[in-house]
């Protein structure tokens, strides 16, 4: 029976820690972003790399 006991303290003790860090963490302002997730797929990703255009010639060429 007291393995009972020691199993749910700490089960609520792990349970309120987890309670506390979420708490902190909406205070620190966590979870502020509502707007830009909503509007991120709406903004071109930078084009990092420029093709060749396949007619164009190729002057080094001999």
């Amino acid at each position: 029976m007291s393995v009972i006991l020691i199993l749910i303290s700490f089960s609520l003790l792990v349970a309120g820690s987890f309670l506390i860090g979420f708490l902190w963490s909406v205070k620190t302002g966590q979870y502020d972003d509502d707007v830009s997730p909503a509007v991120r797929i709406l903004f071109d990703d930078e084009i990092l790399t420029t093709k060749e255009q396949p007619n164009s010639k190729n002057t080094d060429a001999v």
